[in-house]
């Protein structure tokens, strides 16, 4: 940085006093508000999401019904079906 630059511009323009374009009498005479408004997508949204906090993530009914069913030995999983759900699985990653 040049400081000798600096100088010279300054010397150019002096000091010259800052000049006001208002009138100071009738400078914030006027008083604006602020307005928000919500359009009726976002206020869906926040309808949805205050339901969707309400409801719990986990649907004990059906943990209950699958860890009795584990433990009278009555779960019976199809080894073809495992292995379609699998490979459709595999073939969404590889996309």
């Amino acid at each position: 940085m040049r400081i000798g630059a600096y100088n010279q511009v300054s010397q150019v323009y002096g000091n010259q006093p800052v000049k006001k374009s208002y009138n100071a009498g009738t400078y914030g005479a006027t008083s604006t508000t602020d307005h928000v408004s919500f359009s009726t997508v976002g206020k869906d949204m926040q309808t949805a999401k205050t339901a969707l906090k309400n409801v719990p993530d986990v649907r004990e009914d059906k943990v209950k019904a699958l860890k009795e069913s584990i433990a009278n030995g009555t779960y019976q999983v199809s080894a073809e079906s495992f292995a379609d759900k699998l490979m459709a699985a595999f073939d969404e990653k590889s996309i």
